[in-house]
């Protein structure tokens, strides 16, 4: 059934309540690959709930991540999970988040760009708390098939790093059963778990959870320009350029600018085929 833009753009805002606690946050650390070596104590931060801080990409699971898969249910909306593809994520904190949390959730439908052989949907989801907003989340997600309908391409955002080498870079491995892991936090597509599901989508086996990459590379930029500091983090945006496979490895370029570090990633046993374009993380 074709997306109905229209319909989407002028559907109310629907609400929702989420919470989490310690374990949640853990789940979506170890998901990560986070706790290893176990006993470091910079891992320590990320595991253990006596010392426990919230790395910010959670909000794009906290409360197992209904509001943003809520809004493939808006009016207007009908796809095939076999069809979509996270396109790009972008968050913006307005302060730390909790251990222990409870939250009123606020998603629309932000915008539906035609690109033409694709549409992207753009969802907004927007968490409040009894002390005020905590973070604003865009997800970019692209549905093969569904474009031509006449709409707007909508805007390029290109953040392209500076044509020098890196200041550093950070290589990172994807366990094999990471993807098993990561999907306990919420995100049940079976595009990252079943063979024979991931066959129908045109790959030869399950891929990683396009924003398991997307935590993974957040968590590399705290770990090492930030000094493990994840208060700093403001913002943080990426465009995803390809896919992942457990087993595999992240190649993390970083890029130091005053108030944010530009990255890319690859992936290291595919030539540096790329992961993750676009990618900002703007801090204090």
């Amino acid at each position: 059934m074709p997306i109905d833009a229209a319909k989407a753009l002028a559907a109310g805002p629907r609400h929702g309540e989420i919470h989490w606690d310690h374990k949640d946050v853990q789940l979506y650390h170890l998901g990560l690959g986070a706790g290893a070596p176990a006993t470091d104590p910079r891992e320590l931060r990320y595991t253990l709930e006596s010392r426990l801080h919230v790395l910010p990409s959670f909000a794009t699971v906290a409360g197992a991540g209904m509001a943003m898969l809520g809004g493939l249910s808006a009016p207007g909306i009908e796809v095939d999970l076999a069809s979509v593809l996270h396109g790009g994520h972008a968050l913006t904190l307005h302060r730390p988040i909790p251990v222990t949390g409870r939250a009123t959730t606020t998603s629309t439908v932000a915008a539906v760009h035609d690109k033409g052989k694709a549409a992207v949907i753009v969802l907004r989801s927007e968490a409040t708390d009894a002390e005020g907003p905590l973070w604003t989340s865009d997800a970019q997600i692209y549905v093969r098939g569904e474009g031509g309908f006449g709409g707007e391409r909508g805007p390029s955002v290109r953040s392209e790093p500076p044509a020098r080498a890196p200041d550093l870079t950070e290589e990172r491995p994807v366990r094999e059963e990471q993807a098993l892991l990561y999907r306990l936090s919420g995100d049940w597509n079976p595009l990252h778990a079943d063979p024979e599901f991931a066959r129908t989508a045109g790959f030869d086996r399950p891929i990683l959870h396009g924003l398991c990459s997307y935590g993974m590379t957040l968590k590399a930029v705290a770990d090492t320009v930030l000094g493990g500091d994840l208060s700093r983090i403001r913002a943080y945006r990426t465009r995803f350029a390809g896919v992942v496979f457990p087993g595999e490895t992240l190649r993390i370029r970083m890029w130091r600018e005053p108030g944010r570090v530009l990255a890319e990633v690859s992936a290291v046993e595919r030539d540096d085929a790329p992961v993750l374009a676009d990618t900002v993380v703007e801090h204090a």
